[in-house]
């Protein structure tokens, strides 16, 4: 590759991002494998379900008191996971063309063994408070709204910005890009949503990607 090539693609490799929700796009429900796990069925409401992330936090902590369950229960469970069948070689891929970011309501402390099974990608997400048993207390967002702010910062900074994800969470920061994809969604998303291109493999994904980058630079 001559120079003048080189330098044209790492240009237009540092100012394209791809951001990602983690949960269903690159790694199961963390809840939803929790919730079959413990056999506890309320558990396995997801923002698929509930939109308000403060609710949903909330009764999922109430369900975790009123069963004595703790952080380590839920550790060992994604301990046991791991990504979805050929998430890695399309983040691997990925992240050759573009840089990519991942944008998840997770928490930290439920995160880091998919992360290393993903190589390390770069994640925002939130913290959990816990005692020193275990019990989850309470839950800290890094801040309101993140996944559409950061979208709005990287806006900001110049880089042109194409988000992804599954869920009603995910529709912000999914306006807030220069263009949005739904991955896997459920009907309902479809449904109310109709304005975003639906993909269900990672090839489809991955050509969807690189058509909304080719839109947006028209």
């Amino acid at each position: 590759m001559s120079r003048c090539c080189y330098l044209k693609y790492h240009r237009e490799l540092f100012v394209k991002i791809v951001c990602l929700d983690l949960e269903g796009v690159l790694v199961p429900e963390i809840w939803i494998a929790f919730a079959e796990r413990t056999g506890i069925p309320e558990l396995s409401r997801t923002t698929r379900d509930e939109p308000n992330y403060d609710t949903l936090m909330k009764y999922r902590l109430k369900l975790l008191a009123e069963h004595k369950l703790g952080l380590p229960d839920i550790q060992k469970v994604i301990s046991e996971m791991g990504p979805m069948p050929g998430a890695r070689a399309f983040l691997d891929q990925l992240r050759e063309d573009y840089q990519v970011v991942i944008l998840s309501d997770t928490f930290y402390e439920f995160a880091h063994p998919l992360m290393r099974q993903l190589a390390w990608p770069t994640l925002f997400c939130h913290r959990l408070e816990a005692e020193a048993n275990g019990v989850v207390v309470n839950y800290h967002l890094r801040m309101p709204d993140q996944k559409r702010e950061a979208v709005k910062r990287f806006k900001e900074l110049n880089f042109t910005v194409v988000a992804a994800g599954d869920s009603y969470n995910d529709t912000a920061m999914l306006g807030e890009a220069h263009a949005g994809i739904l991955y896997h969604p459920p009907e309902n998303v479809i449904r109310e949503f109709p304005q975003y291109p639906v993909t269900l493999n990672y090839d489809d994904f991955r050509t969807e990607i690189d058509k909304a980058f080719a839109r947006v630079e028209k």
